[in-house]
């Protein structure tokens, strides 16, 4: 790897940022992609949450991909950039020199030249991927892959925040409307 830093502490402030004045889990991931490839001045960035019963990575936001990249077919978990989805970071530096994607002539058609995937995590559990798309050979640092790494944690705790925060104010609105009822 590269020893050259590239990816800024700013940005994770400004990903974080992002995460506390959202509280629409679509808005916040939406938001979170566009701020990467900004920040990060890469392709694009996407968000796949894990379906468990099929086992398959469904796209929650995305931004700079076209819709044929992401219509392309299903992500499945045993075929595409494996290692993210047992827990651990894959770089593919080179997409045309990687025999780990699951649409290889897709990803060269789409003009990305590289991906970084990401574990999305919350108590242990994978709970989807967080993918960055260069459009040219990329080379991280220890430092760099160690932040995104971070980054990809956080994900996973405010998508699970988002959630929770979402579900407490319904039983809530449920909860005040039986008591209007009932007065």
């Amino acid at each position: 790897m590269n020893e050259e830093n590239k990816i800024a502490l700013s940005t994770i402030t400004v990903v974080n940022q992002a995460f506390t004045e959202s509280d629409n889990l679509e808005t916040m991931c939406t938001q979170l992609t566009q701020l990467l490839v900004a920040t990060l001045e890469i392709k694009g960035s996407a968000i796949f949450i894990l379906n468990p019963e099929s086992q398959e990575l469904e796209i929650m936001a995305s931004f700079g991909l076209s819709i044929t990249y992401l219509n392309k077919g299903p992500v499945l978990t045993n075929k595409s950039i494996v290692n993210s989805i047992k827990g651990r970071p894959v770089i593919i530096q080179d997409v045309n020199q990687s025999e780990k994607l699951q649409y290889p002539e897709n990803a060269k058609a789409e003009g990305i030249g590289a991906i970084v995937s990401l574990p999305i995590k919350f108590k242990g559990s994978v709970i989807g991927a967080l993918r960055l798309y260069h459009q040219k050979v990329w080379d991280l640092s220890e430092r760099d892959i160690t932040l995104l790494k971070c980054l990809s944690d956080q994900v996973g705790l405010a998508m699970t925040y988002t959630r929770l925060s979402n579900a407490l104010q319904i039983v809530k609105e449920a909860v005040s409307g039986i008591h209007t009822v009932w007065l």
